[in-house]
């Protein structure tokens, strides 16, 4: 991105190293952090040896703010919100507050309802509403 450009991430403009780059969601950094905790936690008899305090606080903030925490349920997150062509910020944003509403979606980002992108209100409403019935089954 030019250094004159600036960036807004209402539409998507966050730069190409951002735009290409793989993001996950606090749910998905959860299982992967839960599952180094317990690799470290069986490789030492005093885990808090080679735990970093950083790693401990990274660790509860994911879980504190991940909306899904069953594996399954994550994966099915990622599988809906990805047959909707969004960007990874794009889903990582949905994926990690979970708007209710069209318009909660739409103010959280904007980008979504940008001029020729094929997401309209319906489109939107469905995503969302596949959304709630994993967290309600979860």
């Amino acid at each position: 991105m030019s250094g004159e450009e600036e960036e807004n991430a209402a539409e998507l403009k966050i730069g190409d190293e951002f735009l290409k780059a793989k993001c996950l969601m606090n749910c998905e950094v959860s299982l992967i952090l839960e599952h180094k905790f317990e690799q470290l936690q069986q490789m030492s008899d005093d885990p808090r040896n080679q735990i970093s305090q950083v790693f401990e606080k990274s660790l509860q903030y994911v879980k504190r703010f991940s909306r899904y925490k069953n594996p399954d349920a994550v994966k099915q997150v990622r599988e809906i919100l990805s047959r909707y062509q969004l960007t990874e910020f794009e889903l990582c944003v949905l994926g990690n507050l979970c708007p209710e509403t069209v318009e909660e979606a739409i103010a959280m980002v904007p980008s979504i309802k940008a001029k020729g992108r094929v997401h309209d209100d319906d489109a939107i409403d469905k995503m969302l509403n596949d959304l709630a019935l994993i967290k309600k089954f979860e």
